[in-house]
């Protein structure tokens, strides 16, 4: 009785871990269907994320949410007037830089940056929404940007943009939303950047791809705009647009495979040491938070002071033409 009470028993065992394991794999199979048909929901992700490309039905299913506050960063504020998401507070993407003493449009000192977000009424408790429209993407994502570098890891970008919010058939208002200003922590993350010194010391080194988003004609030098025109030695030109359905919608990014595409064509691997540079290092955010927080690329980060700065040294070495 015992013996066949013990054989039972394993029966028993091998047929629950049999059940449990074809349990497992399906549920693995499942995961790996549906993931990544929702690459821009932060259900989406496998593993939590700072900044985040939502939906515009994201924005209904967090309506509600009380922390939730809305950046509006369209530059013209007779666009926000004539009608923005409900509770949205406009700050144009334009208020974040300026002028330090050597340089235009750069990015303001954190005690200003502070006060910014904070009349926004951005609390370090909020889930930050941030949209723009038309070609301003840039804007959307150099805020969600700012917001990482000051240490906030709660921030999401309408994906689509407000067009694509729109098309979608959801509310829209002219009434202005009344808050109080929040109290705003800034905790620099200096992982999120690279200095002037740094790119001199990375340029040539084996591992580190440099990026450069900006137009052919920018980036080839052959559009005259700076006392200096080109492009820093062995970038690799990938245009911001491309990442984007372009005249369509410059604020729907395309799917993560072509993206991936794009650059395996660009022999941008994950392993490099990706530094992505620009004009201003505005345009350099959209790539630097796709790369980063979309694909999980582990170490890329933005040259802020980009081609405005690296351009105004005359002893710095630069290249022309279509480049690598």
């Amino acid at each position: 009785m015992a013996l066949q009470f013990l054989k039972r028993s394993l029966r028993r065992q091998q047929f629950t871990s049999q059940l449990r394991s074809k349990l497992g794999l399906f549920v693995a199979g499942l995961l790996a269907l549906v993931l990544p048909l929702f690459p821009f929901l932060p259900g989406g992700a496998t593993t939590a994320s700072p900044v985040q490309f939502v939906t515009p039905d994201w924005v209904t299913q967090n309506a509600s949410d009380p922390n939730l506050r809305i950046l509006d960063v369209r530059i013209n504020p007779f666009d926000y007037f004539s009608g923005h998401l409900p509770n949205a507070v406009h700050i144009a993407d334009n208020s974040f830089r300026g002028p330090n003493g050597t340089l235009p449009v750069q990015y303001w000192q954190s005690d200003k940056l502070k006060s910014l977000f904070e009349q926004a009424g951005v609390t370090d408790g909020s889930k930050v929404l941030i949209y723009s429209d038309g070609r301003d993407v840039l804007g959307a994502t150099m805020v969600a940007y700012l917001l990482e570098r000051s240490g906030h890891t709660n921030v999401a970008v309408l994906n689509g943009g407000f067009a694509g919010y729109k098309a979608a058939n959801l509310p829209v208002t002219k009434e202005f939303p009344q808050y109080r200003p929040g109290r705003f922590t800034v905790k620099e993350n200096s992982a999120v950047r690279v200095s002037l010194a740094e790119v001199k010391q990375l340029i040539g080194k084996s591992g580190v791809t440099f990026i450069d988003p900006r137009p052919p004609e920018l980036f080839s030098g052959q559009q005259q705009v700076w006392a200096r025109n080109g492009h820093i030695p062995g970038a690799k030109n990938i245009p911001w647009v491309t990442f984007t359905t372009g005249e369509a919608n410059f604020h729907q990014l395309k799917s993560l495979d072509e993206i991936r595409t794009i650059l395996a064509d660009r022999n941008v691997k994950p392993e490099d040491n990706i530094i992505v540079t620009c004009s201003t290092g505005r345009e350099a955010t959209l790539q630097y938070h796709v790369l980063k927080h979309l694909l999980g690329y582990p170490n890329v980060r933005v040259y802020e002071g980009s081609w405005t700065e690296y351009s105004s040294y005359p002893d710095l070495p630069i290249e022309t033409g279509a480049g690598a």
